[in-house]
């Protein structure tokens, strides 16, 4: 242990502790900007300045390990100064445009100006701009980059991915090359650790208030698990108060027509993807491991990095894009509407899924692509303001039905384990003929990124891994490379924490909130009275009604998709 002083007030550390580290440990704050625990400690955007006597001048105290009888002073006017200045060189390079920025509120720079005490600087403004594709799902305006290194730093050392680097002291696509050139996965990490507005997701905002406002289209919006968990963040209200219903009434109010819960489509993924796996047990064909299939930055990532395990994926769809192939052809039947009619929007925790929507084989219902648009949760928050909803005026509305009926297995989805835990819950049901106890499979709940589990159904003992953030998931697919592990069933999920702590979430800087969200999610499957997914009165009618059975010849047109049908930039 190491004892210093930090402002005249006696603190101890361990050896190794950062003098940012400490501060912050004894409720002293010295402000950061480029820092990120163990991912950016580089003291590149010298903010946290501080002072140690007897040592000229000042030194970053993020990178900067305390010392036995160390005196650190972070508050003299000196080191304010020196703050002053370095954030002065950092608005030289930085667009300052609060009043349209989608960012202010959650914004480095704007959050340093107070206590700093200036947005004015004296130097000459040196603003980079750089070309970008307008349509690509991420988007990058060079003019607020503050050349932090956190995008780079979360890319490789979380992610695993390297899309980002710094040359010449700006940051840029690796190798010069362009962004729809490289395996990018769209996870959206590096946006919502991003200080600033230098990047965001593609703004489709106008384009869904335009569907609203065509007569000739009927909307159907759907709102995925893990949307419910956050929405409020962004529009400051309680976690408890913000529940899925009041959105419901924002999103009515906004002008929908139909509002509609992605859990419905979760359960019906669970029944496929269940039934798939029970089949390959079955028939002795498991192609171990067989993984999950409903995160698309996860299926671009190993399409991109480990093609050799693509045919290891589960061939069921993920519930939007279930979803979207339901809406266009059950649900337009019961409507009894042309489905070319019909605009469906996705409200989803995750930037990815723009993408995915997007790919050629998301068009099985035969009008047009199956989801029309995709927005993110942060959209959607922007696009209550702009209809100046206010939180206060919201209650609880129901979703319409039939497709706004869901179960406890299928909210947990947006957590890590989620959907491994949803399917054992059904596979159980499927090889047994009776339910487990709904919290049977609890062992694969957890923040840690990668899990291993093992389960006897029916007498098969099952071996389950899960894996959330591209890093472990890495680490995971390297293992069963070189044959260090052996797994029958794996979740993978991109972004650390599951869908939970999606790229699309409010962004809340400096604080990772997908355990707190995760945390919600199992609440509302623990208070759900129905747990399991093959329970879902909605999924059995469709069935009875519409695709005949689980894995049969329209449940696989209409639910299943061969990833190997499109391409990744490079593939060959």
């Amino acid at each position: 242990m190491v004892t210093l002083k930090i402002d005249n007030q006696t603190v101890t550390v361990p050896e190794g502790t950062s003098i940012l580290e400490a501060a912050r440990g004894a409720g002293i704050s010295i402000p950061t900007l480029c820092y990120l625990k163990g991912l950016n400690e580089i003291g590149a955007c010298r903010i946290c300045l501080v002072q140690v006597k007897g040592k000229e001048g000042f030194v970053s105290s993020c990178n900067t390990p305390v010392k036995e009888g160390m005196e650190v002073v972070t508050d003299s006017e000196e080191v304010k100064a020196a703050r002053k200045e370095s954030f002065q060189l950092i608005l030289a390079e930085h667009e300052v445009a609060c009043g349209t920025c989608v960012r202010a509120g959650t914004c480095g720079v704007q959050g340093l100006a107070r206590p700093i005490g200036t947005f004015a600087t004296p130097y000459e403004k040196k603003i980079t701009h750089e070309e970008w594709d307008p349509d690509l799902v991420l988007q990058r305006d060079s003019t607020k980059c503050v050349n932090c290194m956190r995008c780079v730093a979360v890319c490789d050392k979380m992610q695993a991915v390297h899309i980002w680097e710094n040359k010449d002291g700006k940051v840029r696509v690796r190798d010069g090359k362009k962004l729809a050139e490289t395996d990018c996965t769209f996870c959206g990490q590096c946006v919502t650790h991003c200080p600033v507005a230098a990047l965001k997701e593609r703004d489709d905002t106008d384009k869904a208030l335009a569907a609203i406002a065509d007569p000739e289209k009927i909307t159907v919006v759907q709102i995925a698990p893990a949307v419910r968990a956050a929405w409020g963040e962004a529009l400051n209200m309680d976690r408890d108060a913000a529940t899925v219903n009041k959105l419901v009434c924002a999103l009515r109010k906004i002008g929908f027509n139909y509002i509609f819960d992605t859990n419905f489509a979760a359960d019906l993924t669970i029944v496929e993807e269940g039934s798939e796996l029970v089949d390959h047990i079955k028939n002795g064909t498991l192609n171990a491991p067989m993984f999950t299939s409903c995160c698309p930055a996860w299926i671009r990532f190993v399409k991109g990095q480990y093609p050799e395990f693509v045919d290891h994926i589960s061939t069921a769809k993920s519930p939007q894009q279930m979803f979207g192939a339901v809406t266009k052809t059950y649900y337009a039947k019961l409507l009894g509407v042309d489905p070319s009619k019909i605009f469906t929007v996705s409200v989803m925790p995750c930037m990815a899924k723009k993408a995915e929507a997007a790919l050629p084989t998301m068009n099985d219902a035969g009008a047009g692509q199956d989801i029309d648009l995709v927005l993110t949760t942060r959209e959607v928050a922007r696009m209550i303001r702009k209809a100046k909803i206010l939180p206060k005026d919201l209650v609880d509305e129901e979703f319409d039905a039939p497709l706004g009926v869901s179960t406890g297995a299928a909210v947990i989805f947006g957590a890590t384990g989620g959907v491994m835990e949803a399917a054992l819950r059904s596979a159980y049901f499927l090889m047994t003929g009776k339910n487990p106890e709904p919290d049977a499979f609890k062992d694969v709940r957890g923040m840690d990124g990668w899990k291993e589990a093992t389960f006897e159904i029916n007498g098969l003992k099952l071996k389950t891994a899960v894996a959330s953030g591209l890093g472990n998931t890495r680490k995971l697919l390297d293992a069963l490379k070189r044959g260090e592990v052996h797994y029958d069933f794996v979740e993978i999920m991109a972004c650390p924490g599951g869908c939970a702590g999606g790229g699309g979430q409010p962004i809340s800087l400096n604080e990772e909130r997908a355990d707190v969200r995760g945390a919600k999610l199992y609440e509302l499957d623990k208070n759900n009275p129905l747990r399991f997914s093959h329970e879902n009165p909605a999924v059995q009618a469709l069935y009875k009604d519409y695709m005949e059975a689980p894995l049969s010849h329209k449940a696989h047109k209409l639910l299943h998709t061969d990833p190997k049908a499109w391409k990744m930039p490079g593939e060959k």
